[in-house]
């Protein structure tokens, strides 16, 4: 296998451009629609999480940091059902979150849909929701192109 691949944002810099775009957007919708910058990192990370996606996983482990995420927080994130650790709505956040990343397994079924509408309201659902299609767009082109995440190194 080989480890180079099409780089999509330098092959189609104006397709990439515009998902960037998209994904300001969506941020500053997530933002009107009561989505703060914790929360909004939670998702995104999970999100990269669960598709697996280094590049992104690295990327919003720094901006969660930044945003005041403690790293026993992010260390939590993948097992945030048994966790005491988050909120009821970082919790109905993060199940959206899963839903949307495997969405093509069951949509999102009503049983979570209720569940995740008996805690956020019908604007932060909406938040929530435009954060996983936005994500998981950036998640694929990363990993669709291998992005490389080195090893960090002491400065």
């Amino acid at each position: 296998m080989t480890e180079q691949r099409v780089h999509l944002s330098r092959s189609e810099p104006e397709a990439y451009r515009t998902l960037e775009a998209f994904t300001k957007t969506v941020y500053a919708i997530a933002k009107a629609n009561g989505i703060d910058t914790r929360l909004k990192e939670f998702v995104l990370l999970h999100v990269s999480q669960l598709n697996g996606c280094a590049f992104c996983v690295r990327v919003h482990v720094d901006r969660a940091l930044k945003a005041g995420i403690t790293a026993d927080e992010i260390a939590q994130l993948a097992a945030w059902r048994d966790s005491g650790v988050f909120t009821d709505r970082e919790r109905a956040a993060l199940e959206l979150a899963e839903a949307f990343t495997f969405i093509h397994e069951a949509g999102i079924p009503d049983d979570v849909y209720d569940r995740v509408g008996g805690v956020l309201s019908e604007k932060e659902y909406v938040g929530v929701s435009w954060l996983c299609v936005s994500i998981n767009a950036f998640n694929r082109v990363a990993i669709a192109g291998r992005y490389p995440v080195p090893p960090r190194t002491e400065e």
